[in-house]
């Protein structure tokens, strides 16, 4: 196909119907059966990829029989509400679940010497690129892979192959990506393009996914005062799309600052968050922004547990986040986060390393539990007396007895950094 690259003529975006045409051009002059789309899941609602996904279903359903994917990777299945609520009339029943744990084949292994090469040394353990077995189906024509392009903390930027290889991959996949990228160093990746983690991802595309039917639908949006703008939507089978994204993308979704944030509060709307497992997004986009002995205070009234699924919260509950070189010494000397490598990267994720202060101020979890995994906490009413997300503009405020903090509603947009440290 002819690939489709647009990109928004001015701040608002591009326009509802500009995206529709665009969307249904791309399905011209093919002959289709069976398609598969695979969209982001709620944690991604902002990336007008519901929208996408509804036009591609009703552009299709009446000459092919669609299924939908969800690329879930280790998240909690969506519910019939928030598939209503993200992709609007679409039947519950088309969509499938992925079950990263049971419900994926191995198409084939990333040797050791290319993973040592790419790392500089520092992982150097084959890796087995699995992923669900509806991927591999030849019985759909089409596979159409629809994401939002933004800051990541394991990859460097999201989407493209991560959307198949990590929200539809596999244990050893999803586990092992993101220790590399944990060993690695996550700031030496946010908002780059060719990190370690994405040359992973890029192997394995081109080695054990090339002849797969496979076209991609990606976004850059913002969402000032919580409405979507698309500025850029990206059309297309090979990696170009997604590489002028990346460049869209390091303009509109990273933040740069002219001095380190003391005090940064950040909100994370609770349909969107309900565990420390997504909420930790507020510790990595803002970890290259907050100085040395800052704070970062997270509110986060729909937080209700710490891991996505019970083994994952059972294991987090066991070791918190007490920093990087602990989480690898106990990493050194315990099988269940051996066995649990993504568990494992997330606990280093989680933590500034004592550099600043990390307080979550929940409703659902009590306070010594949030202390037991080495946050400090706070009472979210007390908080939001004081600091109150409605009343908040992003950025920079100053409050009325003179305090001045940097105030974020949704650390998933974006990447803030100081660039006097970067």
């Amino acid at each position: 196909m002819t690939a489709i690259y647009l990109e928004e003529k001015d701040s608002r975006g591009l326009s509802q119907e500009t995206i529709l045409r665009a969307v249904r051009e791309s399905l011209t002059g093919k002959t289709l059966r069976k398609v598969l789309l695979v969209p982001p899941d709620f944690t991604r609602f902002y990336s007008n990829a519901g929208l996408i996904t509804h036009t591609y279903y009703h552009a299709l359903k009446d000459r092919a029989e669609v299924d939908i994917l969800p690329a879930l990777g280790t998240h909690a299945p969506m519910t019939e509400a928030e598939c209503s609520e993200m992709f609007g009339d679409i039947p519950f029943d088309r969509f499938l679940v992925h079950d990263w744990r049971n419900d994926v084949v191995k198409i084939g292994e990333v040797p050791a010497d290319f993973l040592a090469k790419i790392s500089e040394g520092l992982w150097d353990t084959p890796i087995a690129c699995e992923i669900n077995r509806r991927i591999m189906d030849p019985s759909y024509d089409l596979i159409i892979s629809i994401g939002q392009v933004v800051p990541h903390e394991v990859v460097g930027i999201a989407n493209h192959s991560k959307n198949l290889f990590v929200g539809c991959g596999g244990t050893d996949m999803i586990g092992k990506s993101h220790m590399l990228g944990a060993v690695y160093g996550m700031e030496r990746m946010m908002g780059k393009d060719h990190t370690p983690v994405r040359q992973l991802f890029d192997f394995c595309f081109e080695h054990f996914l090339s002849q797969r039917p496979v076209m991609f639908a990606l976004t850059v949006t913002t969402a000032p005062g919580g409405e979507i703008h698309t500025h850029g939507l990206y059309i297309g089978e090979s990696r170009e799309g997604f590489e002028k994204a990346v460049t869209l993308c390091q303009q509109k979704n990273l933040i740069f600052l002219d001095r380190p944030i003391r005090k940064c509060v950040v909100y994370l709307e609770p349909k969107e968050f309900k565990s420390t497992w997504l909420g930790n997004k507020a510790v990595y986009r803002t970890r290259m922004a907050i100085g040395t002995g800052g704070e970062l205070l997270v509110l986060a009234p729909g937080v209700v547990r710490f891991g996505e699924d019970k083994k994952n919260d059972e294991i987090i509950r066991k070791y918190g986040y007490p920093g990087r070189l602990k989480v690898l010494e106990l990493y050194r000397q315990n099988e269940d986060l051996q066995r649990n490598k993504g568990v494992a990267a997330h606990l280093i994720h989680g933590s500034s390393d004592g550099r600043f202060r990390v307080t979550y101020a929940v409703k659902a979890i009590s306070q010594a539990e949030i202390r037991a995994v080495h946050f400090e906490s706070a009472d979210y009413d007390e908080m939001t007396r004081r600091y109150d997300p409605a009343l908040l503009q992003p950025g920079w405020n100053i409050l009325p007895d003179g305090e001045e903090i940097f105030f974020i509603p949704n650390p998933a947009l974006g990447l803030w950094v100081d660039k006097t440290a970067f």
